[in-house]
């Protein structure tokens, strides 16, 4: 203001001088005077330029607010349009701008450029509009279309903006706005909706969206239409307010959070396991060094895991309370999504509050009551009889099936698919194990101890074989010994044949020669063959038999005594032969 008022007392100075009449002492007094008032006239002027130009900067937005104005704001009313007093609706880009009189009749104030990053939206508020309407809360969402429209102050003032919360937002990027106007929020509260991978967003809706058509509709879970208890919520079309029946597939979503909630839904497998919150009892056995079995108990504390869904089921059979751990897979379609979230809330409710206790109850039920087994004789007539304790390991499948068979149909009622069910292993009392440890124990044993003795009996097969083999020399020489004492038996055997035959060929000729001669003579003849066989061998006998046999034999009436005359004849030539033999010897 003082230098409007500066200017202006200059440039009235200047016309003076300029304009004043008179005679100048000298040639250039007039021009003197001229002069000096054309240098106040431009500082004046200067003076005046000055209040008249802004310069925006590069990152700013220039907002003007009207001071000095014949018009005023109409009551409720913040934003002046067309020469009105107060914040006006035009704003100024960067650069260079005259307006004349701009810093006298307006006061002028940058605001930096709304800048909404990557993963965030820009929650819009409007000072200034047209009233909502009753019962409305939040200002319906303008088309994609004529956004950059709407942005404008004027636009949106003339086109009937609403005052208040916008559901518009503003995505990632930079604007430049009237902040008189339109307050943008952008921080941790405003994030943009992600629905990952695997999951589907369910849309609780605040807001109507213009033209649609609202009727709410009582859904049940699919596949579970016919079944008594299933649950069912009441739905809408998208863009009603309420739940919607259509879920957010797998994306990014700028929506308001002051207008949707959006829960998400994990529709991939889910493992819910049932394990731990017991005490378990062990009887371990052992072997000592002379073979007997001996056994031990301890105890180990199995902690309920923190990722389970609950502890393990304590099942009562036979009197016994068993604890049982089981693994259950789960999942929730896409479709049934809004159903789960309607109904309890989420997926994770669902578990805690419907499934897990059916669960347990059905295997309770199951594990405690009677099990139904195939029959081998006839598979059309199964057997069914009262459950035992060994059946929660030799018939785990035929359990897990009556179980499996339950839990799907409680699932169903609750939108939930149970993909299957399997028992884990029981903590069954050592008690009942401990006799057919033992067995087991026994029989391992007994195996043990025959490959041992069948590795023994290859050892010393082995030695046999690597000793047979050093000595296979002298094994030779003695099969050659052997072979040869076996053919001397043989041939010795042979001759005893012979012998024998000839013998008993000898025997017949004396007996027959004895029947004919006579025993006496056959024996006197023998006598003499032996004789003189042992003269043969013997000569030197000779002499002594000469002696003891007379040169004549005198006969008699007995049938030799021509042979023993005939005998000792020779005998005496022989022996005559034999004397003079030796006298002419040297």
């Amino acid at each position: 203001m003082t230098g409007v008022l500066l200017g202006f007392l200059l440039i009235g100075a200047g016309l003076l001088l300029f304009l004043r009449p008179g005679k100048g002492r000298g040639r250039f007094g007039a021009l003197g005077r001229r002069g000096a008032g054309v240098v106040l006239g431009l500082v004046g002027m200067v003076f005046l330029a000055s209040t008249s130009f802004l310069i925006v900067d590069a990152n700013s937005v220039g907002h003007l607010k009207r001071i000095y104005a014949f018009k005023e704001l109409p009551p409720g009313r913040i934003i002046a349009m067309d020469g009105q007093k107060g914040p006006q609706a035009q704003i100024l880009g960067p650069g260079f701008h005259v307006i004349p009189l701009v810093r006298v009749l307006y006061d002028y104030e940058p605001f930096r450029v709304i800048t909404v990053p990557e993963g965030f939206y820009g929650q819009i508020t409007t000072l200034d509009g047209a009233p909502m309407p009753a019962g409305m809360f939040i200002a319906p969402a303008i088309d994609d279309d004529k956004v950059a429209d709407m942005l404008n102050a004027e636009t949106f003032l003339t086109a009937g903006g609403y005052r208040g919360p916008q559901e518009t937002v503003l995505k990632p990027g930079s604007y430049r706005l009237n902040r008189y106007l339109f307050n943008v929020r952008v921080d941790q509260q405003t994030p943009a909706t992600i629905v990952p991978a695997g999951h589907v967003g369910v849309v609780k809706s605040n807001v109507r969206e213009p033209g649609a058509q609202c009727v709410e509709e009582e859904v049940t879970a699919a596949d579970a239409e016919a079944l008594a208890g299933a649950l069912s919520v009441p739905l809408v079309p998208t863009g009603c307010v309420g739940i919607w029946r259509e879920a957010l597939l797998p994306g990014a979503y700028y929506l308001n959070l002051l207008a949707y909630q959006v829960t998400l839904v994990d529709t991939r497998v889910q493992t819910w396991e049932y394990k731990g919150g017991f005490t378990k009892r062990i009887i371990d056995l052992s072997v000592d060094q002379e073979g007997n079995i001996n056994q031990t108990e301890r105890t180990e504390a199995e902690a309920t895991p923190a990722d389970a869904a609950d502890r393990a089921v304590f099942v009562k059979v036979e009197g016994w309370d068993i604890p049982q751990e089981l693994r259950a897979l789960v999942q929730v379609s896409p479709e049934n999504a809004p159903i789960v979230v309607g109904a309890v809330g989420g997926l994770e409710e669902i578990e805690n509050r419907i499934l897990t206790p059916a669960i347990r109850s059905i295997v309770r039920n199951v594990a405690g009551s009677e099990i139904t087994l195939p029959n081998p004789d006839d598979p059309s007539q199964p057997i069914r009889r009262q459950t035992r304790v060994l059946d929660l390991i030799e018939s785990r499948d035929a359990l897990e099936q009556t179980i499996e068979a339950l839990v799907k149909t409680e699932g169903l009622k609750a939108g939930v698919d149970i993909r299957e069910i399997r028992l884990g292993e029981p903590s069954i009392p050592p008690e009942l194990l401990v006799s057919r440890l033992r067995q087991q124990l026994a029989d391992q044993l007994s195996k043990a101890y025959a490959r041992e003795t069948a590795a023994q009996a290859q050892r010393i097969e082995t030695e046999q074989a690597r000793a047979t083999a050093n000595e296979q020399p002298r094994l030779v020489q003695a099969q050659i010994a052997v072979k040869v004492a076996n053919q001397r038996e043989e041939e010795r055997a042979a001759l005893g044949r012979a012998e024998r035959q000839y013998l008993e060929e000898l025997a017949r000729g004396q007996l027959a020669q004895a029947e004919v001669l006579g025993k006496d003579r056959v024996a006197l003849l023998q006598a003499l063959e032996k004789l003189l066989v042992s003269l043969e061998r013997k000569p030197e006998l000779v002499a002594l038999v000469g002696k003891l046999v007379p040169n004549t034999v005198v006969g008699g009436t007995s049938g030799l005594a021509g042979a023993a005359a005939i005998f000792g004849q020779n005998f005496g030539e022989a022996t005559g032969a034999a004397r003079s033999q030796r006298s002419t010897q040297p």
